[in-house]
């Protein structure tokens, strides 16, 4: 049988903690390595919503990208959303993993599927990690095969995450050669992006003054928010795991949604 501590092994060496930003909260964050498991969900953030999809469908684990908790807890009850979300899946004996910021920076993480499903050439980190190896490290970027039009690069890019809407900023109308990736919430690496050569910074979401900086620098943005930037890697998990397990039933959450709507 598998255990919860067989998937946090995987997972680990697949994205290792070591890779995670110093403030993020990796790992199995809740639950028993020792307990056997049977079905797991993915899902890029517990809601309301997921949590009561996992303890519907009866998953031994979920696989979250974002931390459940993610900040240290004084108090665990059911005044706050995030402790009834945790007394409720910690009775229906749910474990929880996050991977995070170590999914987003791993060899075949986040950034990298990103950077690849562009398609972007000789790709690397935007930012490297001190002792790791030269394919491992926070965002990434690259060149394109010749310059392309970002028109076509935003048709790409929605194809990819499947959506219908996309937001940017800075220059409109260019050719582009090189592009960076940094899913998310990630404007900081816009001066990363800039001074690697890059023409786009692609990142899920960004502040007013980070758009205006890239208007001024002349880096074009794409934003196709922090939801569509990751949920895609959080279902090719699942299927990874799936291959991986085979005794497990493994999905990615079938409910979670942007909360993000547009009105018109």
């Amino acid at each position: 049988m598998t255990t919860v501590g067989d998937l946090c092994d995987h997972l680990e060496a697949f994205a290792p903690a070591r890779l995670a930003e110093e403030w993020d909260n990796v790992g199995l964050l809740v639950g028993r390595r020792e307990a056997t498991i049977q079905r797991v969900m993915t899902c890029l953030t517990i809601t309301p919503i997921s949590a009561a999809e996992a303890i519907s469908h009866r998953a031994d684990l979920i696989v979250a990208h974002h931390p459940l908790p993610f900040r240290a807890l004084k108090r665990l009850t059911d005044d706050s959303t995030v402790g009834r979300m945790l007394l409720d899946l910690i009775g229906s004996q749910t474990a929880i993993y996050s991977p995070h910021t170590a999914f987003d920076s791993t060899a075949g993480g986040i950034n990298q599927q990103l950077a690849e499903g562009l398609p972007l050439r000789e790709i690397r980190p935007l930012v490297a990690i001190a002792g790791e190896p030269e394919h491992v490290g926070v965002g990434r970027y690259g060149r394109f095969e010749q310059p392309i039009p970002l028109r076509e690069i935003e048709q790409r890019l929605m194809k990819l995450l499947g959506i219908d809407r996309l937001e940017g900023a800075g220059p409109a109308e260019r050719e582009v050669s090189s592009a960076a990736v940094a899913c998310g919430s990630a404007g900081q690496f816009l001066d990363a992006a800039r001074q690697a050569g890059c023409d786009l910074l692609i990142t899920g979401e960004t502040n007013f003054h980070t758009c205006l900086e890239a208007e001024a620098s002349g880096v074009s943005l794409l934003l196709p928010g922090h939801f569509a930037s990751e949920r895609f890697a959080v279902e090719r998990l699942a299927e990874s795991l799936q291959r991986e397990f085979g005794d497990l039933s493994v999905w990615a959450s079938r409910t979670e949604a942007d909360p993000i709507r547009s009105i018109c």
